[in-house]
């Protein structure tokens, strides 16, 4: 069972809050990186897409799995919190300008070059998750930024009503351990907490997928 769900939207810190959910000993932690790695993991997003996650076997996906962050999971958060209404759910949140400016330069420019692809599983993965962010969570029209920020704002609205507060953590990963491991009732790890995934990182992952095999997200 998912002990732990995140389900802020990409580029809100999802990849530290994977790496520090794995340090707190709530891994393996599925996030987009491991359909990268798992390009068999597509035909089941796809068919959840397709669904609008009704009817599915979540617990199949997350066999292997303690937590998850990011997309694609994320955006099925209503139909986790209706399979998992126990688990801890934790939003990351940033600055909505500060996040709408990563995720253009990042997330959007990754998604809209498929000939960047270096391989056909690579493109398999890129092509469902443009569906689900661009097409499903942006409507299509993610650069139109005031609508695309309207989107960030309405989802944190929406999961803060649905979900109870002892199992809700609204949390911005500057704030480091402190919030997080309060809330999952855990000690606090000697190490800092992790600060992975930046700008930089996520445009040289990008580059070296051209000629080798790599993730985004």
């Amino acid at each position: 069972m998912l002990e732990v769900i995140g389900i802020g939207f990409p580029r809100t810190g999802t990849m530290s809050l994977k790496h520090a959910l794995e340090q707190l000993s709530l891994g393996p932690c599925y996030h987009m990186i491991e359909v990268f790695r798992r390009p068999q993991d597509v035909p089941f997003w796809r068919k959840a897409i397709q669904a609008d996650g009704e009817g599915v076997a979540w617990e199949e996906i997350f066999a292997d799995f303690r937590s998850t962050t990011d997309c694609p999971a994320g955006y099925f958060w209503k139909q986790l919190l209706a399979e998992f209404p126990q688990s801890h759910y934790v939003l990351t949140v940033r600055d909505p300008d500060e996040w709408y400016e990563s995720f253009l330069a990042t997330v959007y420019d990754a998604m809209t070059h498929p000939e960047r692809a270096p391989d056909d599983d690579h493109l398999s993965v890129q092509v469902m998750a443009r569906e689900l962010i661009l097409d499903r969570m942006f409507d299509g029209r993610f650069l139109d930024r005031d609508f695309a920020i309207s989107q960030y704002h309405s989802h944190i609205a929406s999961v803060q009503a649905a979900i109870p507060a002892e199992h809700l953590l609204t949390f911005d990963v500057a704030s480091g351990w402190g919030p997080l491991c309060e809330f999952l009732q855990l000690p606090v790890p000697g190490q800092p907490f992790p600060r992975s995934n930046t700008r930089d990182e996520f445009r040289e992952r990008i580059t070296s997928a051209s000629g080798n095999n790599a993730a985004t997200s």
